[in-house]
């Protein structure tokens, strides 16, 4: 290989923020050869290829099932979060392979029906195994045990700790990185199965993860609105004027001001931070969408089908693997591909909620109808 070749990959790493994360810096859980992609490249070329980033495209983002195809799914929303997070990573002369790697990457733990089937599916993991499921800890423990057959895809912890400290449920004014060693990731990762006894500190080690952390956000809450509009759930009229005449109404003027606002009150700082009036707008917004979209977007009756779903498949595989049903889904689909150290090693209970979390919003659907109606 033309060793020219090489240096043109990094050749922009010689412009990058003394905060920015070098290729230098990456680390693996277990040590390779390189070519001449830098590593976080690499670790997008690894993202988009698997399967699982595909059924990106056939899961719930908020609204589901409702028979609209203008209405954003999970691949759409990761691709505005990796569009807006390069955007701002450029500005700030920042790691854009590394936040591409992040932004990809981030939801794909993410279970059929989106957030309403992450709290049934934590319901079933905390009955079962006494440890939450969370969809930024799934979309980690994807990457290092699940993909590739079942042995993992070696991703830099650098990728893997963005992803598992994107959740953009809680809002901040400012984002500043928090240093870690591998082993110190590790440590999170694994202490975050056990958030409901005690809170692990999911602070982004790069301002790169600290980047798509909040461009999760960016990328949502304009675009939700636009959704819930088309599908008759608010109108734009209704947006209080304390957030119209600060942020916009429409999610292009929200992104915009956002994005704007974010870069130039961060540039050459080692965090991320608002204004004080952007970010009171944006945390008034966050509750607006909450209290008029989020908890609307589904009838209790929906509600009960789909914790009836879960709970019916759950029963449903379980009883397969105790009885050695060699004819389920589960092992003709799922487990007879997998690696045997995955198969041997991991518990029943476990296998089911991996599975579970893998599928698309339809095959949910269809297993249910198939199997326990």
């Amino acid at each position: 290989m033309n060793n020219q070749i090489k240096e043109n990959f990094y050749k922009k790493e010689t412009i990058l923020s003394e905060y920015a994360t070098k290729s230098s810096e990456a680390i693996r859980l277990k040590e390779e050869e390189s070519d001449f992609r830098t590593p976080f490249f690499r670790d997008v070329d690894r993202i988009i290829n698997y399967s699982s980033y595909t059924r990106y495209s056939n899961k719930t983002q908020v609204f589901s099932f409702l028979g609209n195809d203008n209405i954003q799914t999970r691949i759409i929303h990761v691709n505005l979060v990796s569009k807006i997070s390069r955007t701002i990573g450029r500005a700030l002369l920042l790691n854009e392979d590394l936040i591409e790697a992040i932004s990809l990457g981030h939801d794909i733990g993410h279970c059929p029906i989106g957030h309403v089937g992450e709290k049934i599916l934590n319901k079933i993991s905390l009955r079962e195994l006494d440890e939450v499921f969370m969809h930024n800890i799934e979309s980690v423990r994807n990457y290092m045990v699940l993909e590739n057959d079942g042995k993992g895809s070696n991703l830099t912890i650098q990728v893997l700790d963005g992803i598992m400290c994107h959740n953009g449920e809680k809002l901040l004014r400012r984002y500043t990185p928090r240093k870690k060693t591998k082993e110190e990731f590790l440590n999170d990762y694994y202490n975050s199965y056990k958030m409901h006894k005690e809170k692990v500190d999911l602070t982004p080690m790069t301002l790169e993860g600290c980047v798509v952390k909040i461009c999760d956000i960016i990328s949502y809450v304009g675009r939700d609105i636009e959704d819930a509009i088309r599908l008759g759930f608010v109108n734009r009229e209704e947006i209080p004027s304390n957030i119209s005449k600060v942020l916009g109404n429409n999610n292009k003027d929200i992104v915009n001001t956002l994005v704007t606002d974010l870069i130039n009150n961060s540039y050459g700082k080692g965090y991320l931070e608002f204004s004080e009036e952007v970010y009171l707008a944006l945390n008034d917004l966050f509750s607006f969408n909450y209290k008029y979209i989020y908890n609307n977007a589904n009838s209790r009756e929906r509600l009960d089908y789909y914790n009836l779903v879960f709970t019916s498949l759950y029963d449903k595989y379980l009883n397969d693997l105790n009885s050695n049903n060699l004819n389920s889904s589960i092992y003709t689909y799922y487990l007879n591909k997998m690696d045997s150290n995955y198969v041997l090693e991991t518990s029943n209970e476990r296998k089911i909620i991996d599975y579970i979390s893998l599928m698309t919003d339809e095959f949910l659907i269809r297993e249910y109808e198939s199997n326990c109606r």
